[in-house]
């Protein structure tokens, strides 16, 4: 919905008023509105009430917009963004695979909360056998309503023994901007392509099966840091550690998918674990031990 800005003020950070109405401001508004304003989110959250609400009211009469764009959940903001954000909402996204004729008993695995969705579908008539593992190859599609992401597209590997998923960047992976209403008539082309990228990741897979690591503890904690893993994916990653532990690249990027796993972790971070494990396999050929 497009509110006007003359419309807006603040009595502090956690609430916004447009016009005679006070609405909660959720955490990713909260980081919206901050950064709209040019204002340091951590000076407001240490401020009192009636400083916030000066900064705030004073900062939001220079907004150059005339109107932003506030997504709603009931009577709480979700996240506020320019008129130009023409949002992709879950839902559409969700409708679009179902028009494009998947068998009606196609299992999917799915992380999603109020910031983020990712969806991975596997195809189980590609599924295939490297050494002693079988894998499934597929599609992974993410969003976020509320602006984490862009909508993205990419190739997706299940390993059946565990169901542990990875998400593999490939040459046709795409990410859209939401700021396209053409951004879904992309998606029938798009995973048109990824599955037809089969044959690179098998070769992927075999790779990193036969790439042996002499030391996975200072692998895994020299990844962690090379893809700045927040705390709870770290927690996530010691988790998994003692269940994927071996000697090989695959044994590495298996531990970063079955942390994808960890009961805690928020949508976004199984769905960047995921990522990690794919980004991984795609650089075995390069990896030295």
């Amino acid at each position: 919905m497009n509110i006007k800005t003359k419309d807006i003020s603040f009595d502090n950070f956690d609430t916004i008023r447009i016009g005679s109405d006070t609405h909660h401001l959720k955490p990713i508004a909260q980081q919206s509105i901050a950064y709209r304003l040019g204002i340091p989110i951590q000076y407001l959250k240490k401020c009192p009430d009636d400083i916030q609400a000066v900064n705030l009211n004073h900062w939001i009469r220079y907004e150059k917009n005339e109107e932003l764009f506030f997504r709603f959940d009931s009577n709480k903001v979700r996240a506020i963004f320019t008129p130009r954000y023409i949002p992709t909402d879950n839902m559409e996204v969700l409708r679009k695979l179902e028009s494009l004729n998947y068998p009606p008993d196609t299992r999917v695995q799915c992380n999603l909360d109020d910031e983020f969705m990712s969806l991975s579908i596997p195809d189980g008539r590609q599924t295939f056998n490297i050494y002693r593992e079988r894998i499934t190859p597929g599609i992974s599609v993410s969003n976020s309503e509320v602006g984490l992401a862009s909508l993205s597209i990419a190739a997706f590997l299940l390993r059946l023994v565990c169901t542990n998923g990875m998400i593999s960047k490939t040459q046709v992976s795409a990410s859209y901007r939401h700021i396209s209403a053409k951004i879904l008539s992309s998606l029938p082309g798009v995973l048109k392509n990824v599955s037809e990228e089969l044959i690179s990741q098998k070769e992927q897979v075999k790779l990193s099966l036969e790439s042996r690591v002499e030391n996975p503890e200072n692998s895994i904690n020299s990844f962690n840091s090379q893809f700045m893993l927040n705390k709870i994916e770290k927690e996530a990653v010691i988790w998994a550690l003692p269940m994927e532990y071996g000697f090989n690249m695959f044994n590495i990027v298996n531990v970063y998918t079955k942390a994808a796993q960890y009961k805690a972790l928020p949508a976004e971070s199984s769905f960047r674990l995921e990522k990690v494990g794919g980004t991984i396999l795609g650089m075995v050929r390069y990896t030295v031990n």
